[in-house]
């Protein structure tokens, strides 16, 4: 941090540091992403229109200094964009201009519930926050990816229902054909129909099966690797008790609790 002057370094200790400052800064933050994370979770449910522009435009200008930061104080830049939740925040902020430029209402419906991916944002955040989440770190990003996944294909589900998915009338049914479909239930009373639908359908049970059994591999094989980027050669993942870099073989430090 020494090498960093002005701004950056400012922005820097907020995000990374240590203190009262840095501490209570990302607790607003993550005070925030919750209440975005649940107005995300509603915006499907508020009808056919954006009933709530300015807040969208609110949302998507704190979201939109947020990557703005973040990116300001990455070393290396390139390295930045490596990261699937800092492109999950541009499609966010996009997604909040785009009734500026569009009155396609199908696609807006498709966009709110892309928003909920913001929620692996919510997540990095809450292991930086929580020591107990960030032991169990591969749980809950399982967990993660699973309410993503079921959200995006209610999403898309919703957007191609017609001549496709007959029985589809709001965003409810839409997450209930998903359910069904991802845990192979099928009780038959909403229809796949068109060779699109039932392609649609696959790829709901074939990646949704994926993910769910990788959840439950997390839970029962606990213990997995540990996400820390080594000094030397820039490998990211590491046994938690490591204490050399099996890459490169320089000296790491993983901050460990230890066994109580």
């Amino acid at each position: 941090m020494s090498d960093r002057t002005g701004l950056n370094r400012q922005l820097f200790w907020l995000y990374e540091g240590h203190g009262r400052a840095p501490y209570f800064f990302r607790l607003a933050l993550l005070s925030f992403d919750v209440l975005t994370i649940a107005y995300f979770l509603w915006a499907p449910f508020r009808g056919e229109g954006v009933s709530h522009p300015f807040a969208d435009y609110a949302i998507g200008a704190v979201i939109a200094l947020d990557l703005w930061a973040r990116f300001y104080i990455a070393r290396p830049k390139s390295k930045f964009w490596r990261w699937f939740y800092n492109w999950a925040d541009v499609i966010v902020v996009i997604s909040m201009l785009v009734p500026l430029f569009t009155q396609n209402l199908a696609f807006l419906r498709l966009l709110r519930a892309v928003r909920i991916i913001r929620a692996f944002t919510l997540l990095k955040r809450l292991k930086g926050v929580s020591s107990y989440l960030k032991e169990r770190e591969a749980i809950f990003d399982r967990i993660t990816n699973l309410i993503v996944f079921v959200f995006l294909m209610s999403g898309l589900v919703f957007v191609v229902r017609e001549g496709q998915v007959e029985g589809v009338e709001n965003y409810i049914d839409a997450l209930y054909f998903t359910v069904t479909t991802l845990t192979t239930t099928g009780y038959g009373d909403i229809l796949v129909t068109g060779n699109w639908g039932r392609l649609l359908a696959v790829v709901i049970m074939v990646l949704g099966l994926t993910l769910f059994l990788r959840l439950l591999r997390a839970i029962a094989l606990p213990g997995g690797k540990v996400d820390y980027d080594c000094k030397t050669c820039g490998l990211q993942r590491h046994d938690p008790d490591a204490v050399h870099c099996k890459h490169c073989g320089d000296a790491i430090k993983i901050e460990t609790r230890g066994r109580e």
